[in-house]
């Protein structure tokens, strides 16, 4: 009787720590797909260009069903990956979800090098 609930308990702490390795490749998605879409003279398909080429390349493994979607106005762009965790436990089925925004880049500055 203790050696099914035990590994159980060991399924479970395995599949957080892939949950936590899921949304760590998101975070790490949506920050880049920012950045690129932040930058002066680029746009949301930079940040979207972005975000795709990186969850061809991490996502695929740890992230099921990943999407991105990235925006911009003139003031503000942001970026949300979404998807679900790859399953270690057959009925468990984790969903990642991770939204990061942030302002425009301007061009100029003050002019003093700092």
């Amino acid at each position: 009787m203790a050696f099914p609930a035990a590994l159980v308990l060991v399924l479970l702490v395995v599949q957080f720590g892939v949950w936590r390795h899921a949304v760590h490749v998101a975070e790490a998605t949506a920050a880049e797909a920012l950045a690129s879409a932040r930058v002066h003279g680029a746009g949301a398909e930079a940040g979207r260009v972005k975000a795709a080429l990186l969850l061809s390349q991490l996502g695929r493994p740890a992230l099921r069903d990943a999407r991105a979607s990235v925006s911009r106005t003139a003031d503000d762009a942001r970026a949300e990956v979404t998807g679900v965790a790859q399953a270690v436990v057959p009925f468990l089925e984790l969903p990642v979800r991770v939204v990061v925004h942030g302002p425009v880049e301007r061009p100029g500055g003050t002019g003093d090098g700092w």
